[in-house]
């Protein structure tokens, strides 16, 4: 028989010992180092680079293969493309007011003046709001103010005609969502919390309540009543994923619906008038609430017919409701009177990207997708 090989050093099988140096030689002063020091180091490497580096050894592998590393870098490829403005947006959002459009662009928001006929935008933003050090999650505006909730955990309002801003650490994570009525700020977070925040004088950015929603909170929004508030979240308890909290207590009010199944998240709420209320999410429903006459079962609803997760919903507050879809950027109009959609518009894209915001009038569709906004004229022949 032929002589034996003899048997390969740890290192080269890169086991657990395949970091340390041979016991004859000083250990590496890498490893002198606290371990905070050498995420940030790791944090300025690519993900090509940081694959590499894996590759070494297993204590590097394992360090290499943290979180915190690949969570920017999966940021930096979600969704990228949008270039339409200059600039990629990550999950935009938008509101409408008079000639301006706001759009949300990573960290900032952006107001652009609508082209005549409301065909569409000015190419540079007549102004710029910022404060987030991460993307802009959601936003609203109302009275002239913005107030928004972004992945840094921060909540920023601006007054938009002057230079009036206040900026307050809001929740241990994301502020997915927002609203903002009455001198009261709502918000809601992946830290399964909702909170209430004053913004009387003296009292800015002072919490007066917590719920303890015990799921991630998606959507929100304040009753036109200013007496309670509206959660919508990830449905991934035991729990209804729509509930209803009194606005000065904090206290639960009710739930909507009982028939819920686990994940059916809801991902946009929506109030016509006090008692009326549009619900859509991952369940591919859009639901219509009247809590004057039940609480356990929605009045109307109506079913996305290719079975697509919808991201957002409006209404005219009349018959005419629009929503949009998880995938091909497919928007809907449906009249409540009938139990069909009425019409639907594929919007054009490089890739299938979901509509992640839409807001319409009476002759304008604005819809927010990864890769473009696109606008529908509804007057056009």
């Amino acid at each position: 028989m032929g002589r034996k090989g003899s048997p390969r050093s740890p290192q080269a099988e890169g086991g657990s010992r395949a970091a340390s140096p041979p016991s004859s030689s000083p250990p590496s002063p890498l490893w002198a180092l606290p371990e905070e020091l050498l995420l940030l180091i790791c944090s300025y490497l690519d993900a090509q680079a940081l694959g590499r580096l894996g590759q070494v050894c297993r204590r590097l592998r394992f360090l290499s293969s943290r979180d915190l590393l690949w969570r920017r870098i999966a940021r930096g490829c979600l969704n990228s493309g949008f270039t339409q403005l200059g600039t990629d947006l990550l999950m935009p959002w938008m509101e409408l007011d008079g000639e301006y459009l706001y759009l949300s662009q990573a960290e900032n928001i952006q107001a652009y003046q609508l082209c005549p006929g409301g065909t569409g935008l000015q190419r540079h933003p007549q102004a710029i709001f910022s404060g987030h050090q991460e993307d802009v999650c959601r936003f609203v505006l109302v009275n002239s103010h913005i107030v928004s909730g972004g992945g840094d955990g921060n909540i920023v309002l601006h007054k938009i005609h002057g230079s009036y801003s206040v900026k307050f650490s809001a929740h241990e994570q994301e502020v997915n969502c927002v609203d903002f009525q009455g001198g009261l700020i709502v918000s809601g977070s992946r830290d399964r919390t909702a909170k209430v925040w004053s913004l009387s004088t003296g009292r800015v950015g002072q919490c007066l309540h917590t719920v303890q929603t015990e799921d991630r909170v998606w959507s929100i929004a304040i009753s036109p009543l200013l007496s309670s508030f509206v959660t919508g979240t990830a449905c991934c308890g035991h729990t209804s994923p729509l509930r209803i909290w009194d606005l000065e207590s904090g206290q639960l009010l009710t739930c909507l619906g009982t028939d819920f199944h686990r994940g059916a998240g809801v991902l946009d709420v929506f109030y016509e008038t006090p008692s009326l209320l549009l619900s859509c999410g991952y369940d591919t429903y859009i639901r219509y609430w009247d809590i004057r006459t039940s609480t356990r079962k929605c009045v109307q609803e109506w079913e996305e017919p290719h079975d697509s997760a919808l991201y957002c919903i409006r209404s005219d507050k009349n018959h005419m409701i629009a929503s949009g879809s998880s995938y091909y950027g497919v928007v809907r109009l449906w009249d409540k009177r009938q139990t069909r959609c009425l019409q639907s518009f594929h919007l054009s894209s490089p890739t299938s990207s979901p509509v992640y915001c839409l807001r319409f009038s009476t002759t304008h569709l604005y819809a927010a997708l990864a890769s473009a906004l696109h606008v529908l004229d509804f007057t056009a022949p």
